[in-house]
């Protein structure tokens, strides 16, 4: 084969493998979600200006603030970090309203907003699992995890999943009471 060839077929390969690689709903939910409905409260006329776009977050952001609720509090951080809310330190909305203007899916949205502000994938709304009837062995590390910190726990030489497993199964008699 020529170089040429095999230079366009090398291009074509890292193409592929990165549109194969884009960002899913559960890798960055907090962000989806907020700007799935963000994008679905605004109006047409609005999605084509980015300075409407930035005073309409700012108010959508408003909504977010001082609640109880966690999940709120995540999309209040989300917020924070684009710059929505007054108290946010920098403001990053341009990177938002700039490409909402010409429609680009939330997805990519996404993916460039987490290139700009590595937490903003990190935020994950708080899930609550029935330990009674869930398969510890779908649940992501996080979660479990997630359920011996909640058990104020630890995991010491966990390594695999499985080890996490283990741990959480030994201990499932001392968390979990079987009702009558």
């Amino acid at each position: 084969m020529s170089s040429d060839i095999k230079t366009f077929l090398i291009i074509l390969v890292v193409c592929l493998l990165q549109c194969a690689h884009s960002l899913k709903k559960e890798d960055c939910e907090v962000c989806f979600t907020v700007l799935e409905r963000f994008s679905a409260e605004i109006t047409d006329e609005m999605k084509s200006k980015p300075q409407l776009i930035e005073e309409e977050f700012k108010k959508f952001c408003k909504t977010t603030s001082n609640s109880n609720n966690s999940n709120k509090l995540k999309e209040n951080k989300f917020c924070y970090y684009l710059g929505g809310l007054e108290e946010s330190a920098t403001s990053i909305l341009r990177d938002l309203s700039k490409p909402m203007s010409y429609s680009l899916p939330v997805d990519k949205l996404c993916e460039r907003l987490n290139s700009k502000v590595g937490g903003i994938c990190a935020l994950r709304y708080e899930r609550t699992i029935d330990l009674k009837t869930v398969d510890l062995k779908k649940l992501k590390v996080r979660d479990l995890k997630k359920i011996l910190s909640d058990w104020d726990e630890d995991c010491e030489g966990c390594i695999e999943k499985t080890d996490f497993i283990k741990r959480i199964e030994s201990l499932k008699g001392k968390y979990l009471k079987d009702e009558l």
